[in-house]
């Protein structure tokens, strides 16, 4: 016990107070939201009656509003700071959330999803912002990979809670969530204190101009890559829990448990992951975790139940650790510090186009030729990815950044 208090008193120590405001409002948001968002495209397919491509554009709507938010929360982030548009955002995803209990039409859910989508982005993009401000380079991968801990703990609290919950009533869940958001929006308003560099306001550029980060080929190059590999790995957490349910009658409650599974593999093994991710080059590590999502995504084709997807979420997960914390940490070290908000919002917009595009991609496989095809789609992409990936790692700017993100 001793050793084990140590360790954690270390761990405290590594990172600054607010690093840690940061990390205990993840944990209350994620616990909350994801009672309510793996289970929402079948809440909505059920309660409107819509065809699956029909339910996966809500969420191409949702992404397509994303990028009106990113278009703003970059620019804004470096402009304005990294705390307001984190409080703004939590504030409109609690609002959100009120209005999913109230939608009960297609126009109404489109409005939602939307007004949603569009305010979303800001407070990752602050987050982001905020935790590169806070910690110094060779302290990013391992501030970014516990974050990601704490949040998929949250995600293995809420839908294994959320099953249960949602089967008794899906406005508990949409409410406890909205309240959740303006807990921690309250908390950032009051107790956070603004990182913004000084140096970084004076020398932003206008505050609608990402010309000078579209000029980075190889990071635009690196984004572009990452979010191919995250269609597929979209494709899989969102249209699994549909597709189990109707062909192989895998319920809410029994899929919680392999989302549960997800993210206790995140809290469990993320460290040791990371530690082993952060010794070596980002490009081809990247590589590497875009062919686990390959293979997890692939095998759902091979699956008949739940022990099946529960094995194809474990092996997708391996990449997932491998891949976040790695990419999040590559894209902060090629951002220079006055456009660090602009750089993290088109690194954001990887996460849209991977929710905007993927499940309709998944959905149209599904409808229009057979519900299995969507996973065989899902792994073409991932393994094209992969192969880019080792393409990229030729490339002078992202070899050198990402031996700075390995700490080399």
């Amino acid at each position: 016990m001793t050793v084990w208090a140590e360790r954690l008193r270390e761990v405290r120590g590594r990172y600054p107070g607010q690093y840690w405001l940061l990390f205990w409002g993840v944990l209350l948001v994620s616990s909350a939201a994801s009672m309510v968002w793996p289970f929402l495209t079948i809440f909505v397919r059920q309660q409107l009656n819509l065809p699956m491509t029909t339910a996966a554009l809500l969420l191409t709507v949702n992404s397509a509003a994303g990028l009106v938010g990113l278009s703003i929360a970059g620019p804004a982030a470096d402009r304005f700071g990294r705390k307001p548009v984190m409080v703004v955002s939590l504030v409109a995803q609690g609002g959100a959330m009120v209005g999913m209990s109230l939608a009960a039409t297609l126009p109404a859910w489109i409005a939602v999803m939307a007004f949603m989508g569009a305010f979303n982005p800001l407070y990752r993009v602050g987050a982001d912002s905020m935790v590169a401000d806070l910690l110094p380079v060779e302290a990013r991968a391992g501030g970014y990979a516990l974050l990601r801990v704490i949040s998929n703990l949250g995600v293995a609290i809420g839908p294994a809670i959320g099953g249960f919950v949602l089967a008794v009533s899906y406005d508990i869940a949409f409410y406890a969530s909205a309240c959740a958001s303006l807990i921690y929006a309250g908390l950032l308003f009051f107790r956070a204190r603004e990182t913004l560099p000084p140096r970084a306001t004076a020398h932003a550029a206008s505050p609608g101009s990402y010309r000078p980060v579209l000029r980075d080929t190889p990071f635009i190059q690196f984004i572009a890559v990452y979010a191919l590999s995250g269609m597929a790995y979209v494709i899989l957490m969102v249209l699994l829990p549909v597709y189990a349910k109707e062909n192989f009658g895998v319920v809410e409650r029994q899929f919680g448990f392999i989302l549960a599974t997800n993210a206790a593999m995140v809290v469990l093994f993320q460290f040791a992951v990371t530690r082993w991710t952060s010794r070596r080059p980002a490009l081809p590590v990247l590589a590497l975790g875009s062919l686990f999502y390959a293979a997890g995504v692939g095998t759902v084709a091979l699956g008949s139940g739940f022990a099946g997807f529960w094995l194809s979420m474990v092996i997708l997960t391996v990449g997932e650790l491998i891949m976040v914390p790695t990419s999040t940490t590559l894209a902060a070290n090629l951002a220079p510090t006055e456009m660090r908000g602009r750089y993290m919002g088109l690194y954001t917009l990887t996460w849209t186009i991977g929710v905007g595009l993927g499940p309709v991609v998944g959905g149209l496989l599904n409808d229009h030729l057979a519900p299995v095809a969507m996973w065989y789609g899902g792994c073409l992409l991932a393994l094209v990815a992969t192969l880019l990936f080792l393409v990229l790692s030729r490339s002078p700017r992202l070899r050198s950044a990402g031996a700075a993100a390995a700490g080399t």
